[in-house]
């Protein structure tokens, strides 16, 4: 569960700002004078008797009291606030785990990267490398297979940790001997997912041979993990042929067998799908079908809150207001 916040500030009628222009308005309306009133004297020496011009105590500082209290009304009437946006996004992510095939066969170099030739497992990990790092909020583990499963990574949500020595780096061909252990494989990524909370768990395995090791039958490991409720995704990859491959007692032919049937069943039996893939593109288009059909649930819950500020304007504008009228009727008052 994550929690976003936000402050912003915002006025709820910004149409009331336009009302400050009546502000310069009246201050040209307030400058001009009408016809000043005469009086006719024969001679001018006895005005100077009355000394100089009395002039208001008020001056130019009245007006501006007024209008400052005018314009902090109107800034009230725009009802000025702080918005308060809270988001509670809540993630029930995905359980997956990758079960991948290191047996000898998948040295094959019949797979390209970026023009390059590539062999299957190098091509395999490029293509998982890309799947963990747009599953941001699911956790994820690597078990690598051969005569026997080993866990390369246990489920993590560290995208750098999968990506690193300890993730992928692990997946290496000859760390176990050879062989190709399905049912074992799928047996022990079933085992990981088994006391999991997550709502969905899932096993994508990717293999280029046929069962030929392991005491546990594929069929068998599948309807154990549809039993706990574990959708298993089932990849062949490669092509068919005769090939070479490094061993450790020198080249060895080896004449690429697919047990298709076996693995379209344990995806059936076990609510998944199975693919096929002879190329990198190929592959990369597997990874994005099980990206769509494994989405993680996000549940987003907004709430506002606003803090009117309106009155703290209202409060000055009457301020100014109330200095203006007490002035006119004492210290701003004009003396003959």
């Amino acid at each position: 569960m994550t929690l976003l916040a936000d402050t912003t500030f915002r006025l709820a009628a910004p149409w009331a700002l336009g009302l400050l222009l009546l502000i310069p308005l009246l201050a040209i309306l307030k400058g001009k004078t009408g016809r000043q009133g005469a009086v006719i004297f024969s001679s001018l020496h006895i005005l100077n008797r009355l000394g100089p011009l009395a002039k208001g105590r008020a001056g130019g500082f009245r007006l501006a009291f007024l209008f400052l209290a005018l314009a902090s009304l109107i800034a009230a009437l725009a009802r000025p606030q702080w918005v308060n946006r809270s988001e509670i996004v809540s993630e029930s992510g995905v359980e997956l785990i990758l079960a991948i095939d290191v047996s000898r066969s998948m040295q094959v170099e019949d797979f390209r990267i970026e023009g390059s030739r590539a062999n299957r497992l190098q091509a395999a990990k490029k293509v998982t490398r890309d799947f963990i790092r747009g599953r941001t909020t699911d956790r994820i583990g690597i078990l690598a297979f051969a005569g026997r499963p080993y866990l390369a990574s246990p489920l993590t949500l560290s995208k750098e940790w999968l990506e690193g020595p300890n993730g992928l780096g692990r997946v290496k061909i000859g760390l176990v001997e050879d062989g190709t252990a399905i049912g074992s494989a799928i047996a022990a990524a079933a085992k990981r997912l088994d006391k999991r909370e997550s709502k969905s768990k899932v096993i994508v395995l990717l293999t280029d041979g046929v069962n030929n090791a392991g005491a546990l039958p594929p069929i068998e490991a599948a309807k154990l993990a549809k039993t706990l409720g574990i959708r298993v995704y089932t990849i062949a990859v490669g092509t068919y042929g005769d090939y070479v491959v490094q061993t450790p007692v020198g080249p060895q032919k080896l004449r690429q067998e697919f047990d298709e049937k076996t693995l379209k069943e344990i995806a059936t039996i076990a609510n998944g799908e199975y693919f096929r893939a002879q190329d990198t593109s190929g592959l990369e288009r597997i990874f994005e079908l099980i990206d769509e059909m494994e989405k993680t649930e996000i549940n987003r819950s907004t709430r506002v809150e606003t803090d009117e500020l309106f009155h703290w304007f209202a409060i000055v504008g009457l301020g100014f207001g109330l200095i203006t009228v007490i002035g006119d009727q004492t210290f701003w008052r004009r003396l003959p």
